[in-house]
Parts: structure tokens; C-alpha cells; sequence
């Protein structure tokens, strides 16, 4: 409501007065923003905010070592068994008579050798461990710009609030004012100027509030970010329009598809299947190449041949039936995420559809229709006609329909964040 226009039906002192009193609080109010703007400070829009977040936050930068070494898990699977090489030295003593002294010298090498089906099977269980970390990667990086993206709104928001109480402090003593020139002059009862101080020390009380919210907010902000910013910093608003978005149906199956925690409980299932088939391979016999070279006073020698382990004895059964377990567990896992992402989804949808047509009602009706009957029932007031009460209960219908409206607009970035996080690779 334009408090201006109301301040011009005063008397000419008053509304003076009144016109002073708003115009030395915007002044205030700009001088406070624009410190937060010095050179000590930063002004920050929400795609810089998710940069800076993306280049310098501490977590996002540990998810990225854990891919590191998924990709050195790999190597290690890759690498061929080393050679044993074995040495021997030492001396022949003769016992008897026509025997030769001397050195004795013997060398032996052993390569064991890297069967397929256990080779391939440790390759797979890394690789699919690697594809595991790079989509919890993804979810991070997901999870940390939701979060950034709330607390940014969550700032827009009460900054907001902050906004609208030091409205309603302007408007409050702009009533008070005017109650007690009517007390004064006997147009009105006492107990009329009783209802605007309080009414004052309550517009005063929520701004104390709103500033507390807004600082807490803004500090929030800075934790989501996780990297130094300006010691006093602000945001730019977000235009971005709502979307238009696509058909239940259709985000679910998409999300089924794409979402990065249900892409890493694939990749964890599939390592664990994979560990299963290296488990069962590695009941098969070991075998080993050995070569070998001995060399006494009298003889010379040379070998060639086979090692080989028979599993006689142990058949690993016991990590056959733990990497089976492993494997059912996460199966059931992957299938609980599912119905999980999908509930989540619908209801973040749902969320989304209702904010947005409160938005709506609000922005087109009811706060219009509150802001007349508020014009109404301050005319009818300053005539006499209706009582402060009126006047109060209509600055208060005002005031919680604006209040409303400033709540879905965050709910309905909420709920679109929310989408964002479970449909968007």
C-alpha cells in the first residue's frame, strides 16, 4: 500500500511530519544496503554463488579425491603379479674321499600367472566402483546447489520480511501519530491510542525479528557456500519465471533414468556382482611358472615347470556366501530408492502445483482485495465511520496476506529445487 498517498488526507504538520519519518527510514534503510555493498563487501547472483561453491567448497573437492582413487583402484586391478626371484648361495664340503670342495649356487624364478576369469572379474568390480564414486560425486555436487539454492531463497526471503516490517514500523507510527492527535482533540477515546502503541511496540518488536532472521539467514548462506566470501555481503534477486513443467509420468521415468543416487546404487550392485564372479573364480587352481638354476663343483643344472594350488580344502565358501549377501542387500536397496525417488518426486510435483496457484491467488486477488479493503477502512476511520479497531483488523488481514504470498514464493522455489535435485543429471 503506498503510504504516501495515505500521508497527503493528514493535516498538513502531520502529514509533513509523517513524509519525514518514512523518508529519513528508506534513507536508512538504502544507507545500511549500501554499506553491504562497499569495498569491504560482495554482491552475489545465485550462478555465482553456485560457481564459487563448485571451485572452492571443501566437500565437493573430497567427493572429487574419492574418484581420484576409484581411477587408482583400476590400475590395481590392472597390474600383472611380479616375478619371485629366489638366490641361494653356499659351499660343498667333500666327506669322502675323490669329492669335490667348492661353491654351490642356485637361482629360481617363479611367475604366477593372472587367470582370466579372475583378472576380468577385480577390472569389473574397480570400474564399476569408479562409475559408483563419480555418480555420489554427482550427488553431492547435487545436493550441495540444492542446499546453496534454498539458503539463497531462504535470504531473498527474509530480506524480504525484513522489507515488509519496516513497512509496517512506518505505517504503525504514522497511525500512532494520528490516533494521538485525534485522542488530543477528543475526535477519539483514550483507549484508541492504548490499541496503536501497541500495535507500534508490536511493528517494532517483528522488525528486531525480521533483522535477527535475515542475519541468520545470510550466515546460512555462507556455511552452504563453503568458500570465503565478502565479510558483508548481499544477493541479487533471482527473475527467473517458474517453468512450465512436463507431465508426472514423464518425470518419473526420466528420473528413474538419470538420478545420480539411484546411478550409484547401480554401480555398487554391479561391483558386488562382480566380486561375486571373482570370489567363484578364485576357487579355480593357482597356477605359477617356476624356472630354476643350480650349479655345484661337479654339476650343472637347469629346471623348468609348473606350480600349482589345489583348493582341496578351501572352497571359499565363506566369502562366496558374504559377496552374495552384499549383493542381495544392495539389490533391495537399489529397489527401496526407487519407490523412494519416486514418492519423493510426486510429492515435490504436488508441492510445486499447490504453491504455485497460491502464488497466483495472491498475487491476483487476495492481496488486491486486502490492500482496497485496508484503503476502505482507513477512509472510513478518518471520517469517523468505523472505529481503530476496524482500521487494525484490516491492517492485519493486509499485512498476513502479504506475509503469505512471501512464504509460497519460497515454497514454490523450494518444491522446483526439490525436482531439480531428484529429475536433472
Amino acid at each position: 500500500m503506498n503510504t504516501l498517498r495515505r500521508s497527503r488526507s493528514l493535516p498538513g504538520a502531520l502529514a509533513a511530519k509523517a513524509a519525514l519519518l518514512m523518508l529519513a527510514t528508506t534513507l536508512t534503510f538504502t544507507a545500511s544496503r549500501a554499506s553491504a555493498n562497499s569495498a569491504d563487501s560482495g554482491l552475489y547472483t545465485l550462478p555465482q554463488l553456485i560457481e564459487l561453491a563448485q571451485t572452492q567448497n571443501a566437500g565437493l573437492r573430497a567427493a572429487n579425491q574419492q574418484v581420484r582413487s576409484a581411477e587408482a583402484g583400476i590400475e590395481t586391478a590392472r597390474a600383472l603379479p611380479n616375478p619371485e626371484v629366489e638366490i641361494l648361495t653356499g659351499s660343498q664340503r667333500a666327506r669322502l674321499a675323490g669329492s669335490i670342495e667348492g661353491n654351490t649356487r642356485s637361482l629360481s624364478i617363479t611367475q604366477r600367472l593372472d587367470l582370466p576369469p579372475q583378472r576380468n572379474a577385480r577390472i569389473n568390480a574397480a570400474t564399476a566402483g569408479l562409475t559408483a564414486e563419480q555418480a555420489q560425486l554427482r550427488a553431492t555436487q547435487r545436493e550441495m546447489i540444492r542446499n546453496l539454492k534454498l539458503q539463497y531463497y531462504e535470504l531473498l526471503r527474509r530480506q524480504a520480511e525484513l522489507d515488509a516490517a519496516e513497512q509496517d514500523l512506518v505505517t504503525s507510527t504514522q497511525i500512532n501519530e494520528r490516533v494521538s492527535v485525534r485522542v488530543k482533540s477528543g475526535e477519539a477515546p483514550r483507549y484508541d491510542i492504548i490499541k496503536a502503541d501497541a500495535e507500534l511496540l508490536n511493528a517494532q518488536k517483528h522488525v528486531q525479528g525480521a533483522r535477527l532472521r535475515v542475519a541468520m539467514a545470510r550466515a546460512m548462506l555462507r556455511k552452504a557456500v563453503g568458500a570465503p566470501m565478502a565479510s558483508r555481503f548481499d544477493v541479487i534477486p533471482d527473475s527467473t519465471p517458474l517453468p512450465e513443467l512436463p507431465k508426472l509420468e514423464r518425470l518419473r521415468q526420466e528420473t528413474l533414468a538419470t538420478n545420480p543416487d539411484l546411478a550409484r546404487d547401480r554401480a555398487l550392485a554391479e561391483r558386488a556382482r562382480q566380486q561375486l564372479a571373482f570370489e567363484r573364480a578364485a576357487r579355480l587352481p593357482t597356477v605359477a611358472l617356476r624356472a630354476g638354476y643350480d650349479q655345484d663343483p661337479e654339476v650343472r643344472g637347469a629346471r623348468l615347470g609348473v606350480t600349482m594350488s589345489i583348493p582341496l580344502w578351501d572352497r571359499r565358501a565363506g566369502p562366496i556366501a558374504d559377496a552374495t549377501a552384499q549383493l542381495n542387500r544392495l539389490q533391495l536397496e537399489q529397489e527401496q530408492r526407487e519407490f523412494s525417488l519416486q514418492q519423493s518426486l510426486e510429492a515435490a510435483y504436488q508441492q510445486y502445483e499447490i504453491s504455485r496457484n497460491q502464488v497466483a491467488a495472491l498475487e491476483s486477488g487476495i492481496l488486491r482485495q486486502s490492500e482496497a479493503a485496508l484503503r476502505v477502512a482507513e477512509a472510513a476511520y478518518r471520517f469517523g465511520e468505523r472505529g481503530i479497531l476496524d482500521y487494525l483488523d484490516a491492517q492485519r488481514f493486509y499485512r498476513s496476506a502479504r506475509n503469505e504470498l512471501i512464504a509460497a514464493r519460497y515454497e514454490v522455489r523450494a518444491a522446483l529445487i526439490e525436482i531439480e535435485r531428484l529429475h536433472r543429471e
